[in-house]
């Protein structure tokens, strides 16, 4: 029966490394020499000098490991990450040793098992005190992101070793698909096609939507006074709201293995249609799959809705995705507005696969799709 080592023995070895660097590896080289000429020559000089080579050693990991000890992380992540966009992460890091400080920290966060990008360097960090850092962040895939824990690394004192902690410090974050600035000519086709639906409701604007008599808690700027002079009672002019120009845009998940990067692409343009329509006051609503939002404005809604397109997921083509993806016919009664279409896939039937295809109102929009 093979021998097991005991639960804090792998845990030890799961949560700590050590590499030698490059210094370390020559000092070690030159120990081994003095080592080797002591033993040769008898001289007890040559013992003395390796002695405090092997003491610089033995104190080089004890030192490194008291420093990498007893240490606390707090890490605080945005609430959407855009791909390829750099955002800043910020990180509390704690020393809770009574009396021993830490020196050259180094932070980066794990996921997966792997480390990535290289985060915040502490030079010192006193017995009981915190410290607020912040790192550069890079995320390049979207979806949810995992963050497994923070790796802390040292070489301190002498230079010799590199050692490594693990600190599990779990995290997600929504990384959204990349935004990428449309075409100029993609955005004059978005702009003549569909005719903008303004409804007439209450609201902020110019327009007089309606009069009526005075309620306690009305704004005394919006009297009118000419009626009120006439019927001898005070009487409020309601505005009518400026016209909202709407859009829907619908992504289709439907997708075969061999369209993964065109997939990605149409949920990229997805998402820049999604920011530009947003930006120039649309109110939007979208459909991805068989998931549909609801029609809004303002930065909560825009994050919502980037949101969905970085949580979707392709489905391959079959009768039960197919069916799943239609909309009911009654749901999109009265909306109004633009529709725009974005498909990685058109079907077995294909004449350009690999190519997507955005539609304006039932018409294809040509040539202003070269950089997705």
């Amino acid at each position: 029966m093979p021998l097991q080592m005991p639960f804090f023995v792998r845990r030890w070895f799961l949560h700590r490394s050590t590499r030698v660097t490059s210094e370390g590896l020559q000092f070690l080289i030159f120990t081994l020499a003095i080592g080797i000429a002591a033993i040769n020559t008898g001289n007890n000089l040559f013992y003395l000098l390796l002695a405090m080579m092997l003491s610089l050693i033995l104190i080089s990991g004890i030192v490194a490991e008291y420093c990498l000890r007893r240490l606390d992380f707090h890490r605080h992540l945005p609430d959407l990450i855009v791909v390829n966009q750099p955002v800043t992460v910020t990180l509390v890091v704690k020393n809770r040793k009574l009396r021993l400080p830490s020196f050259s920290l180094a932070i980066s966060d794990v996921s997966d098992g792997r480390d990535l990008a290289r985060g915040a360097t502490i030079h010192e960090l006193p017995s009981g005190a915190s410290r607020l850092v912040s790192y550069p962040f890079l995320a390049t895939r979207r979806g949810r992101l995992r963050l497994d824990g923070v790796r802390v690394a040292t070489e301190f004192p002498f230079g010799l070793f590199t050692k490594k902690a693990l600190y599990r410090v779990e995290g997600s974050v929504v990384v959204c698909p990349e935004i990428i600035p449309l075409d100029e000519s993609l955005l004059q086709g978005l702009m003549s096609a569909g005719q903008e639906q303004s409804r007439q409701q209450r609201g902020h604007g110019s327009d007089l939507y309606n009069l009526r008599l005075y309620h306690a808690g009305d704004d005394s700027r919006s009297i009118h006074w000419p009626t009120t002079a006439r019927t001898s009672q005070l009487t409020v002019r309601e505005t009518e709201a400026e016209k909202q120009r709407r859009a829907t845009i619908r992504l289709s998940t439907i997708a075969p293995v061999s369209h993964d990067g065109v997939f990605e692409q149409a949920v990229s343009l997805s998402a820049s249609l999604v920011q530009h329509l947003a930006l120039q006051g649309y109110v939007v609503q979208l459909i991805v799959g068989a998931d549909c939002s609801t029609f809004g404005q303002g930065d909560a809604h825009l994050h919502e809705l980037l949101r969905m397109l970085a949580l979707c997921q392709r489905s391959d083509p079959s009768g039960e995705f197919m069916t799943r993806e239609k909309l009911d016919p009654d749901r999109r009664e009265g909306e109004g507005g633009t529709e725009i279409v974005v498909q990685s896939w058109c079907g077995p039937r294909d004449h350009q696969p690999g190519r997507l295809t955005l539609l304006v109102d039932g018409q294809p929009v040509d040539g202003a799709l070269h950089d997705f």
